[in-house]
């Protein structure tokens, strides 16, 4: 299978500084059309688009979207790296106790960094990242009497 790059991610890919190439557009693609994938996931999805990419492949264009901006990764305590489309928002997430599921959560208040931190110790606060943890609604019907 061949991907031809969607004139809007190739556009993207530029403006970032970056070589546009198959893996690179069905990779952006994979990761804004999934939901929090793991890099497994994101390489089976470029797979199924381009053919094979090896993971070492997969990981360095990984790191080259997300330093670009382009992909935000998010690593829950104890979980993977998980990868996610939606950037520059400072949107925060809750996290599965049981099956590691992971949701997007919007600020509670206002713009970024949408907390207040008691002492800012000197610093230019401009982002807050909070993770909430519990369980999944299908997690959480299962452990009726069980504690985590």
């Amino acid at each position: 299978m061949t991907a031809s790059p969607t004139p809007g991610t190739a556009e993207e890919l530029r403006g970032a500084g970056l070589r546009v190439t198959a893996a690179r557009v069905a990779l952006l693609e994979t990761v804004r059309d999934g939901d929090h994938l793991g890099v497994e996931a994101i390489a089976a999805g470029v797979r199924d688009r381009v053919g094979h990419i090896s993971l070492q492949a997969v990981y360095e264009a990984l790191h080259a979207l997300t330093a670009a901006g382009l992909v935000r990764r998010i690593e829950p305590a104890g979980h993977p790296a998980r990868f996610e489309g939606r950037v520059g928002d400072n949107h925060h997430h809750i996290v599965c106790r049981s099956c590691g599921a992971v949701a997007d959560v919007d600020c509670a208040v206002g713009e970024a960094p949408c907390l207040t931190a008691s002492d800012d110790r000197g610093f230019a606060i401009d982002e807050a990242e909070v993770v909430y943890w519990g369980l999944c609604p299908d997690c959480s019907t299962g452990s009726t009497g069980r504690s985590s």
